[in-house]
């Protein structure tokens, strides 16, 4: 059977792409792994936040977001049709648990930025991943 590994990407920064990418595509590469790909568009913390917005915001957020993933793999990867796209809307942490777990994943590799004190060792989202995922974690450091 063949391993499946998540990306979870971070479309709202464009630099995390050019980091990450190769890293999960080698990895994926060199195990003979499927690539998977995961951006998730964060929900509304508190609903009074929500009606600020017009009604159809997160509608208009989550397929802005399928062509900016969509338009990343066709850039990034050196075989975009071998690599599947989700767009998830929910708390990061969880939608990436989530989707790992919804395609049976193998890996999860994400990215994680030099922390401040108060996040010790990883940031917020990359630490619950680590600390709940079924699956191992690859945590590339930038």
């Amino acid at each position: 059977m063949t391993e499946k590994y998540l990306l979870a990407l971070d479309l709202g920064d464009p630099d995390s792409v050019e980091r990450i990418f190769p890293v999960a595509q080698k990895l994926a590469s060199n195990a003979g792994a499927e690539l998977h790909v995961v951006s998730v568009v964060p929900t509304y913390s508190m609903p009074i936040v929500g009606s600020f917005f017009p009604a159809d915001f997160e509608r208009k957020a989550l397929e802005a977001a399928r062509g900016e993933l969509e338009k990343v793999i066709r850039s990034a990867a050196d075989n975009p049709e071998a690599v599947q796209g989700h767009i998830a809307h929910g708390l990061i942490y969880e939608e990436i648990l989530r989707t790992a777990n919804d395609i049976d994943a193998d890996l999860i590799i994400m990215e994680s930025h030099r922390p401040a004190l108060r996040d010790y060792l990883l940031g917020p989202n990359a630490a619950r991943v680590v600390r709940h995922a079924r699956q191992s974690v690859h945590v590339h450091r930038c």
